[in-house]
Order: C-alpha cells, then sequence, then structure tokens
C-alpha cells in the first residue's frame, strides 16, 4: 500500500463517498421519493395490477422477456470487463512501457498500476453480482405473474394480493439492476485514477453530478411525473 500516495488515497475515499452516498441518496434517505427510480417503481406497481385484469398476457411477458434480456446483458458485459482487466493484469510491464514511450499520463509504478486493475475488477465484480440477482429476480417474478389467476377464477382479493407481489418483485429486481448499472458508471469515474489522483476525483464529480440530474431533474423524469396515474397523486410530491 506504500505505493499510494497521500492524494491517491483521498481521491479513492472520495470515490467510495460519491458512490454509496449516493446509492443512500436514491434507496434510503427521504429524497428517495423524488427520484426518478422512485417514479419507476410505482409504474412497475401499477404495471402488475393492470395485468391482472387482462385476460391476454402476452404483451406483459414480452415486457418482462425484454427486462431480463437487457439484465443478462449488462450480466455477460461485467464478466467480459473482468476477463478484460485480468488481461490487463498480464499485460502491465508492456503497457507500462507504451505509455511511457508514448508519454501518456500513466502512472509508471506497477504496484499502483495493479491496485487501480484490481480496484476497477472489483467495481465489475460487483456489478456482475447486482445483474445476476436481479436477472434472478425477475425470473422468479415473471414465474408469480404467471400463478396469478384470471378474472372469475378466483377472488379479486387473492389476484390483488398475487399482483402485488409480483410487482414486488419486480420493484426490487429493477433496485438491484439500477445499482449494478450505477456501478458501471461509477467505473467510468474511476478509469480517471489512470490519469491521476485529481483527475478521479474530478471524473467521479462528474459521474456523480450527471447520475443526480437524472434522478431529480431529468426531462425523463419529468415526462413520467407528468402522465402519472390520478391516484398516484401523494402529498410529498406535491409542487413536482
Amino acid at each position: 500500500m506504500h505505493a499510494l500516495s497521500h492524494l491517491d488515497v483521498a481521491a479513492a475515499v472520495w470515490f467510495l463517498i460519491a458512490w454509496f452516498g449516493f446509492n443512500l441518496i436514491v434507496d434510503v434517505s427521504p429524497l428517495r421519493n423524488k427520484t426518478l427510480s422512485s417514479v419507476m417503481d410505482t409504474y412497475r406497481r401499477e404495471w402488475m395490477i393492470s395485468m391482472c385484469q387482462r385476460e391476454v398476457r402476452i404483451m406483459d411477458t414480452a415486457i418482462m422477456a425484454g427486462l431480463q434480456q437487457g439484465t443478462a446483458f449488462f450480466a455477460s458485459t461485467a464478466l467480459l470487463a473482468i476477463g478484460g482487466g485480468f488481461a490487463l493484469l498480464e499485460a502491465t510491464d508492456r503497457i507500462v512501457q507504451i505509455a511511457g514511450d508514448l508519454s501518456i499520463p500513466v502512472e509508471s509504478s506497477r504496484t499502483l498500476w495493479e491496485i487501480k486493475v484490481l480496484g476497477l475488477m472489483l467495481i465489475f465484480a460487483y456489478s456482475f453480482f447486482k445483474f445476476g440477482w436481479a436477472y434472478r429476480l425477475f425470473n422468479y417474478a415473471s414465474i408469480v405473474m404467471g400463478a396469478v389467476p384470471e378474472q372469475g377464477a378466483a377472488g379479486d382479493d387473492k389476484i390483488r394480493e398475487m399482483a402485488l407481489q409480483a410487482s414486488a418483485l419486480n420493484v426490487l429486481a429493477g433496485r438491484h439492476f439500477n445499482r449494478g448499472q450505477r456501478a458501471l458508471f461509477f467505473a467510468i469515474g474511476f478509469l480517471g485514477w489512470f490519469a491521476g489522483p485529481f483527475v478521479f476525483a474530478s471524473t467521479t464529480l462528474a459521474v456523480l453530478l450527471v447520475l443526480l440530474r437524472r434522478q431529480f431533474a431529468s426531462r425523463s423524469r419529468a415526462a413520467l411525473l407528468s402522465g402519472q396515474y390520478p391516484n398516484l397523486a401523494s402529498p410529498d410530491k406535491s409542487g413536482e
């Protein structure tokens, strides 16, 4: 760890604070009810309620299949990125030599380079686990969707209860998928570390600002709020 300077440590701590702090703001803090993710969670629940009222649910199964395919794509991408990290570790000396010949601002220390690559691989590994679990939860949600009785085959309370169970799994899967995507986004900020701690801190701040804007002040959030169902106008959304 002597290869890390005080600036490197400070930049790494700032990166962790930004990443996990953002997760806390979006998933745990009182502000979570005003995020784009929260709005989408509401639509996921309304989707399941509408699904249980349809006799033909081909559209619903097609949407769920699309969600699963997208999650599987990101999971496989994370695995490929981990493999690329191993390739970088094996070619450390060669990369440092080439970067020096081309005057590219890459650290000449082999140890520091390997620490950075390993850190990047850990982020990809975290995202893979999140995408893998999200894929599994979408699978569970699709099974529960298939078990929801048709109208008339069971009581309305039973149908609604099972639809809410499917929506709970759907919402949970979406949250894990979002966390996996955030890890990939912050991995872009982590790449700045290869150019030095100051660039690392700057790219981390840039990624954080972009994600905050998307969650709280994006056009997509405004579009979703403008089209919300009438029964979703809760008091905490007044003025939005």
